[in-house]
C-alpha cells in the first residue's frame, strides 16, 4: 500500500514527507521532484513569499543512484526563508520559551479558533502554522513520486483552472497531457486563451481591493485501467476517496466527479454514458465523459474528470472581517498574515499530486509488485486478459 505523512510548519526550519510503499527501481531524481515544486509556485495573483520560498529539497533515504530501493523515502524540504530570517529562528523555535508577539485575532473562514478551542492554545500561530496551505509543498513531493510510478503505466494527469471569481471559461475543449507546459505558462493556469485576460483583470480589481478569490480547476487523469477502486466496499470506492483527497487541500469546499452537480439537474436517458465495441482496440469504451471515468466506485477506463472549488482566501491583504480577540473578547477585525490574492492556479497543482496519490495506492493495491518491472508485467498482464 501507498501511504504518506507529511510534517513541519509553515515557517519553520523544514517540510519533510515520508512516502512508503514505492516499489524499488522507480527513476527518482532530485529534477523531477524540483519542477513538480516549481508549479505550484506558478499563477499570477501569488504573493511575493513564492520569490522567497525556493522550496531546496534533499533526498534522506530510500533512494540509491536515482532509483528508489523499495523501502520508505523520505525528502526534507528546507524553508529558505527561515534560513535567511533570525525573526522566524525565534518566532519558531522548538526550545523552551515563549512569542514575544502571540495572535489573538482569530480570522474568520480560517483554522485559528476552532484550533485553538481544540488543542487549547490562546495564540493562533499555534495553529495556522500547520494548518498553511504551506504544507502543501510536502503533498507535491509525495505526488510527484505517485506520477512517475503512474507514468510506468501510461497514466498522466493534468490540470487546468476553469473558473476564477465570477469569471468562467465556456470552452468544451479538454487538455491533453501535451499540453501541460502550454497550462503552465498560462498567468492563470487556463487552458482557453480567450478567457485568459478576464481572470487576470478579476484578479487585479480583487487586489485593488485588498481582496481574494476563488474559483475551480478540472483534472484530468489519462490513460487509467479499468478496475482501480472497488463496488464491494464503503471505503475503496474510487469516487469517495479521490472526493475526500481532494477535499482535504486547504481551501477547497467542493468537488465533483465528471457531470457532478449539473449532471443531476438531467434525466437518466441524458446523464450517462453510452457503451461501446471498439473492434480495432477489441475493447469496449463510452462514447462520452459524463461519469468522470468512475462507475460504481470503479475507474472505467475512460478520461478521469475531477473539479475542484476553492473558496476565496480567509487572510486578506486589507483586513476588514470582523472578529473578536480571544484574550479581552472585546471586537476587532482579523489580523494581516502575508497572502495571495488568489492561490487558485496553484491549487490545480496539488489537486493533480491528491489524485496521482489515490490512484497510485489503488494501482499498487490491484497490481502488486516489489519492483517496478512486476508492477508493470502485472498491469499489462491484467489489461491483455480483457
Amino acid at each position: 500500500m501507498l501511504r504518506y505523512l507529511t510534517a513541519g510548519e509553515s515557517h519553520g526550519q523544514a517540510l519533510v514527507v515520508i512516502v512508503e510503499g514505492l516499489p524499488s527501481n522507480l527513476p527518482v531524481t532530485v529534477e523531477d521532484i524540483s519542477s513538480e515544486l516549481a508549479r505550484r509556485r506558478l499563477g499570477f495573483g501569488r504573493g511575493p513569499r513564492q520569490r522567497f520560498e525556493q522550496d531546496e529539497i534533499e533526498l534522506i533515504g530510500g533512494i540509491r543512484h536515482g532509483r528508489t530501493l523499495g523501502s520508505p523515502v523520505a525528502v526534507l524540504i528546507k524553508n529558505t526563508e527561515w534560513f535567511r530570517s533570525d525573526v522566524w529562528h525565534e518566532e519558531m523555535s522548538p526550545h523552551p520559551g515563549a512569542t514575544k508577539k502571540p495572535l489573538t485575532q482569530p480570522r474568520p473562514g480560517h483554522a485559528d479558533l476552532a484550533g485553538m478551542q481544540k488543542y487549547d492554545f490562546t495564540d493562533a500561530r499555534d495553529v495556522l502554522e500547520r494548518a498553511s496551505a504551506r504544507e502543501t509543498s510536502a503533498r507535491v513531493v509525495a505526488g510527484a513520486l505517485a506520477k512517475l510510478l503512474l507514468k510506468q503505466i501510461g497514466v498522466e494527469i493534468v490540470s487546468h483552472v476553469v473558473s476564477l471569481g465570477a469569471v468562467s471559461s465556456d470552452s468544451v475543449v479538454r487538455p491533453l497531457p501535451s499540453d501541460s507546459a502550454r497550462i503552465d505558462e498560462s498567468p492563470v493556469r487556463c487552458f482557453d486563451g480567450a478567457t485568459e485576460a478576464k481572470m487576470i483583470a478579476e484578479i487585479e480589481a480583487a487586489a485593488k481591493d485588498g481582496d481574494s478569490l476563488g474559483g475551480v480547476v478540472e483534472v484530468l487523469a489519462y490513460g487509467l485501467p479499468v478496475g482501480l477502486g472497488s463496488h464491494v466496499h464503503w471505503d475503496r470506492k474510487i469516487d469517495g476517496m479521490l472526493a475526500q483527497a481532494v477535499m482535504s487541500i486547504q481551501a477547497v469546499k467542493g468537488v465533483e466527479i465528471g457531470d457532478g452537480f449539473a449532471g443531476a439537474a438531467l434525466r437518466g436517458s441524458q446523464a450517462h454514458d453510452a457503451i461501446a465495441w471498439d473492434k480495432d482496440a477489441a475493447s469496449y469504451t463510452r462514447t462520452t465523459a459524463k461519469a468522470g471515468g468512475t462507475e460504481g466506485g470503479m475507474t472505467n477506463g475512460e478520461l478521469m474528470v475531477v473539479r475542484a472549488a476553492m473558496k476565496p482566501l480567509s487572510t486578506l491583504n486589507r483586513p476588514t472581517l470582523k472578529t473578536v480577540d480571544v484574550v479581552s473578547k472585546e471586537e476587532t477585525v482579523s489580523f494581516k498574515e502575508r497572502t495571495d490574492v488568489t492561490a487558485v492556479p496553484a491549487m490545480g497543482v496539488v489537486a493533480e499530486t491528491m489524485i496521482a496519490l489515490v490512484l497510485a495506492g489503488e494501482a499498487q493495491r490491484k497490481f502488486g509488485g516489489d519492483s517496478v518491472r512486476e508492477f508493470v508485467r502485472n498491469a499489462r498482464a491484467f489489461a491483455e486478459s480483457l
